[in-house]
This record gives structure tokens, C-alpha cells and sequence, in this order.
């Protein structure tokens, strides 16, 4: 029997910034249109997003971390319109049509964290409301003058944790209709170690352009990648001493 689809055909994504697009943010969003006819894609931009109503968003966008703009915004669109949130740096290797069936789902990015880049929902989802809420009250801008680098990926882990989600990186659902898959479903990279995880069941292929970080460290995350590809553990357990020390 066919499932009727929930959540509505609409794509969002987050680009702050304007910015130029990489090859690589292209080449991701081409995929999208290949597999995702039919859908309705949505820009979250500063001309489309209010970014004064949060003060965390503007804080983080003053900044100029607007990565940590999307974590909020991707959560306001998700309330406010429901649909599939896509970060640009994800390639889609299938349709995504038989997910539209959930109220809400996400997945692992490993065996220990949830990730954020291929989320969906109906409009009004309490657990997206709740997500929200997280972010109701807080500041990116710290009393130090430090900012907050908490991922989005952390905060909605916990949050998860405390509604009963085992962080054990399977197939779960929660007592809120949340469903959540394996990491093989939305992130088979593995960008710590450049391994894969790809499989049949694999609707989409995290990148991660890992745009947080400050570029040293991307250039020694992607040194590792290369080096865990090539001469394997021994190198990848020297580079994690090196990463953990900077």
C-alpha cells in the first residue's frame, strides 16, 4: 500500500554570506536537481530571513560564521514552512520521495552523533519547535568575548538523548514519531577518516565543507583524509594526536 506524503515537496538551504559558490557546492546542488524533481527549493539568504529575530543568528552573522547562522535558520524554515532542509554541501544519490511518508526524520552522522545536513519535517513539528526553543535565550557571542563553536550536531544529540533517543548510530523512533537513520542513509563519508559507508539504502552524501573551522585546521583534517586513505591507521592515529593538540 502506497504511504500518503506529510511533508511537503520543498527543498531549503541556507546561503549567507553572498558569497561565491564552489565547484564543489555546485556540483552538489546539480544532484539535487537530477533527483529531486518536482520539489520547490528555497533560499534562505539575507533577503529572505529577518536575521535581527534571533540573536544568536545575528551574533554568529556579525561574525561572519554563518554556518552557525544556518543552525538556527534551518530550523526556522523546517517550523515554518516544513519540508527537507539540505546543507549545500550534500550530494543526493537518490529521490528522496519515500521519506515524505515520515512527520519527522533525521539521522547518525557516526555511531555517537546525529547529523543536521539531510532533515525533515511538517510544518509545526513539535520536535522542531523544541530544537528551536534550544536556541530561544542564547548567545553566539560569549561573555569572554569568545564565541560559542558548539555544532548544531551536539545540541540537537542531547536533546535527542533526553527524549529517549539511544546514541548508538541505529535505525530509531521515537515516542514523538521522530525517525532516525544509520549513517549509511544521509552521511556514508566518514570525513575524519575518508572512509565510506555507501550503500544501496544511501539517499544522500555529506561533503562536509566543514566551513566552522578555521582553515589550518580544515587543511589538516583534509591532510588526514588523504593520509588514512593512502598509508592507513598508523598515519590516521598520528593525525588525530596532531588535531587534538592544535
Amino acid at each position: 500500500m502506497e504511504k500518503s506524503e506529510r511533508i511537503p515537496r520543498i527543498i531549503h538551504y541556507c546561503w549567507f554570506g553572498r558569497g561565491e559558490k564552489s565547484k564543489k557546492i555546485k556540483k552538489c546542488m546539480k544532484s539535487w536537481e537530477k533527483h529531486l524533481s518536482g520539489y520547490r527549493f528555497m533560499e534562505w539568504n539575507e533577503d529572505s530571513f529577518d536575521i535581527s529575530q534571533s540573536r544568536y543568528a545575528k551574533e554568529a552573522y556579525d561574525a561572519r560564521k554563518f554556518a552557525f547562522v544556518s543552525d538556527y535558520v534551518r530550523l526556522h524554515a523546517l517550523h515554518q514552512y516544513g519540508g527537507i532542509y539540505l546543507d549545500t554541501d550534500v550530494e543526493v544519490v537518490r529521490p528522496l520521495d519515500d521519506l515524505l511518508h515520515h512527520d519527522a526524520f533525521s539521522g547518525f552522522e557516526d555511531e555517537t552523533y546525529l547529523q543536521s545536513g539531510t532533515m525533515g519535517a511538517t510544518a509545526g513539528h513539535p520536535w522542531i519547535k523544541a530544537l528551536l526553543s534550544e536556541y530561544a535565550g542564547r548567545t553566539f557571542l560569549l561573555p569572554d568575548g569568545t564565541y560559542d563553536m558548539l555544532t548544531n550536531t551536539a545540541v540537537i544529540s542531547e536533546h535527542c538523548k533526553r527524549d529517549g533517543l539511544k546514541l548508538n548510530g541505529q535505525h530509531q523512533v521515537l515516542d514523538n514519531g521522530v525517525v532516525f537513520y544509520p549513517r549509511t542513509c544521509f552521511s556514508p563519508y566518514d570525513y575524519i577518516n575518508g572512509g565510506s559507508y555507501l550503500t544501496g539504502d544511501s539517499y544522500t552524501i555529506h561533503h562536509f565543507a566543514q566551513s566552522w573551522l578555521p582553515a589550518h585546521v580544515r587543511l589538516k583534517s583534509g591532510i588526514k583524509r588523504i593520509a588514512g586513505r593512502v598509508v592507513g591507521p598508523k598515519v590516521i592515529s598520528k593525525m588525530r594526536k596532531w588535531l587534538v593538540q592544535s
